[in-house]
């Protein structure tokens, strides 16, 4: 990229930079942490495509100024455990909502295909499920309990199994994302078809509902941080994929520190899903209601802290940086 090009793009942001440092000390340490990784990204960018202009000079400069500001500041205060979850991850869900909504998407349809694919092939829950699990829930099926493979294990060891797993899961969608968006979407698209046949298994043996009020009592946050791993591992792909006008090492560097930053968020989500799993989901004879309820109260969390949140937070930041 010419260099000329490259100011141009840029020219407004770094506008907006400077004023932000004129009133430096008015300015929340989150949103001078932001824009020290973006001067920095472009500093990279222009150390090595043009590092003797006059652009290079003035970005260093920028830089310099954050930095000493940055670590006169930066004694951390445990506050910062909160302030992570209240404030840098609902931003960089923000960054990545177009990834979230393809890993939703991506997951809905891997759904529907292993719902179709289960209706037309009585066999494809063998396939996908194992023979020993789905002979196992028909034994249960056939004992009138059909949820029982949620009351056979000690809820302790259950709970450290389920969410070592689950987090592992997560991480193991987001390091696919080194290999490309792709590789990330393609682990969604098998948890998906699993989740597919799994449900519309129950749906065949007339379980429907029993099984959608005993399985997402803990599975609306597991398949939620899921979908969100996914969104993870996408921007960390992407990042590679499209540098845009950074080299690509430098975008995908950037991409994977928000999308690890993703991953660590959702890091309390699969631990309150391990817990309702191993606690909870298996007292099948609680209320219709009682078990409608935490579904509801868990979907709301869900899109309120990951959709809504984030946009506000947004745009509360964005007034307070650039008024």
């Amino acid at each position: 990229m010419k260099e000329a090009v490259f100011v141009r793009q840029n020219r407004g942001k770094w506008k907006r930079y400077e004023d932000c440092l004129k009133n430096i000390g008015q300015q929340s340490p989150d949103a001078l942490a932001d824009i020290y990784i973006d001067i920095t990204n472009d500093l990279s960018f222009a150390q090595s495509q043009y590092p003797n202009s006059r652009i290079y000079l003035y970005l260093n400069s920028l830089s310099i100024r954050l930095h000493q500001f940055i670590n006169r500041k930066k004694k951390e205060k445990f506050s910062r455990i909160f302030t992570y979850w209240k404030q840098e991850v609902p931003l960089v869900m923000y960054h990545a909502r177009k990834e979230l909504l393809y890993s939703f998407l991506i997951f809905v349809v891997s759904v529907l295909i292993g719902i179709f694919s289960t209706a037309n092939d009585a066999d494809f829950p063998r396939l996908i499920l194992g023979d020993s699990y789905v002979n196992m829930t028909l034994s249960n099926i056939e004992n009138g309990d059909p949820m029982a493979v949620y009351k056979d294990m000690h809820s302790g060891i259950m709970f450290f199994g389920i969410t070592v797993n689950n987090i592992w899961v997560s991480f193991y969608i987001f390091i696919y994302g080194m290999f490309t968006s792709i590789a990330s979407a393609y682990i969604l698209i098998q948890n998906g078809i699993m989740l597919g046949c799994f449900q519309y298994f129950f749906y065949d043996y007339g379980f429907l509902k029993e099984s959608f009020l005993t399985i997402w009592i803990h599975g609306t946050l597991e398949i939620s941080a899921i979908i969100v791993a996914g969104a993870a591992g996408i921007t960390m792909g992407n990042g590679w994929l499209f540098p845009g006008t950074y080299s690509r090492i430098v975008s995908f560097r950037k991409s994977a520190q928000r999308g690890m930053k993703i991953i660590v968020g959702i890091v309390p989500i699969f631990i309150i899903a391990g817990f309702l799993e191993s606690f909870v989901t298996r007292y099948t004879e609680l209320p219709d209601f009682v078990r409608a309820a935490i579904i509801l109260l868990s979907l709301s969390f869900v899109i309120f802290y990951y959709i809504i949140y984030p946009r506000k937070l947004s745009k509360v930041i964005n007034n307070n940086t650039f008024k």
